[in-house]
């Protein structure tokens, strides 16, 4: 589920929405930089790339002149220098981020025809090194064995008002996005819950590859079994075991309702159809009948199923 990223972009409608081919980072890429850039070594990390300060805390740096001050400048200057030439030494295309980069490292990347993407959030840079194949580096010591990642192509493109970066033709491809499109943030918000849903499902089903038929088939047979169990025993105890039957029919029931059939003789007639050795019976929203759901391929995860009773 960390590796499945949902993007939300107001505008257009929901059937807009799509499945992303490689990956799209809600980033821009830096100034100076070509906007898209083929078959690269994209090199992934997370490193301080602003001014290397003394960071110590509570210690200070006194000077009694404004040429002292410079000369720290320029001694930063320096250290930052080295650890770009560092970077380069690894031959990158693109250099992705998860932390800032200051306008001086960045103007060094850009100027050895460097791609540079910064302040890539921690989800993301995770993604990326799941798609890209590659090493997340915090050093940059042994270019020899860093593991840099590479795709087909990376590009800034429009999604609604937005700029994105997509990342195209992934080699590993172990992470994906699905950009949701909606008319405001209340449908976008919907759409969020409804998918999240259904992807926890499928993550379910893949755990446990066992499906029954759908369609209010498990319902309705389950109903029948409980209906049965009811007739064999004595006692106000048979009242509540009917009445759980009577429940388990009101899923096919609300099943049928929310596609806005007569619910009543749809779920009779699939009592019906069960009762009589059809057991691969059930609805077919599309008609509106009585259909097999063997044949039309309508199943659902056994362990969801199971969760829910």
């Amino acid at each position: 589920m960390d590796y499945i990223k949902l993007i939300k972009k107001a505008g257009g409608t929901l059937s807009d929405s799509f499945l992303a081919d490689g990956m799209i980072l809600e980033k821009t890429i830096s100034t100076g930089c070509a906007r898209s850039v083929k078959n690269p070594r994209v090199m992934v990390a997370n490193t301080p790339m602003d001014n290397d300060k003394i960071k110590i805390m509570g210690s200070k740096v006194k000077v009694d002149s404004f040429q002292k001050i410079g000369e720290i400048e320029e001694a930063e200057k320096r250290k930052m220098k080295a650890k770009v030439d560092r970077i380069l030494a690894h031959k990158p295309d693109v250099f992705i981020n998860r932390q800032l980069i200051y306008n001086y490292p960045e103007q060094l990347l850009a100027d050895a025809g460097v791609m540079v993407i910064e302040h890539a959030d921690f989800d993301g840079v995770e993604r990326l090194g799941a798609v890209l194949g590659s090493d997340i580096l915090s050093t940059f010591d042994s270019p020899e064995t860093a593991v840099l990642g590479t795709c087909d192509s990376i590009e800034e493109i429009m999604i609604g008002e937005d700029k994105v970066i997509r990342f195209s033709g992934c080699h590993r491809n172990e992470a994906c996005t699905i950009v949701l499109r909606g008319s405001g943030s209340h449908i976008l918000d919907e759409a969020e819950r409804s998918l999240h849903d259904a992807i926890c499902v499928l993550i379910a089903a893949i755990k446990n590859h066992k499906t029954i038929y759908g369609g209010g088939n498990a319902e309705m047979r389950m109903s029948l079994a409980v209906d049965e169990l009811a007739k064999t025993m004595a006692g106000k105890q048979a009242i509540a075991v009917e009445a759980y039957a009577r429940a388990l029919r009101q899923l096919p029931t609300i099943i049928a309702e929310n596609g806005g059939y007569d619910a009543s003789e749809l779920v009779q007639n699939l009592k019906s159809e069960i009762y009589n050795g059809n057991t691969t019976a059930g609805i077919n929203m599309f008609g509106g009948k009585i259909d097999d759901m063997q044949k039309m391929g309508v199943t659902e995860c056994f362990r969801v199923k199971e969760q829910a009773l």
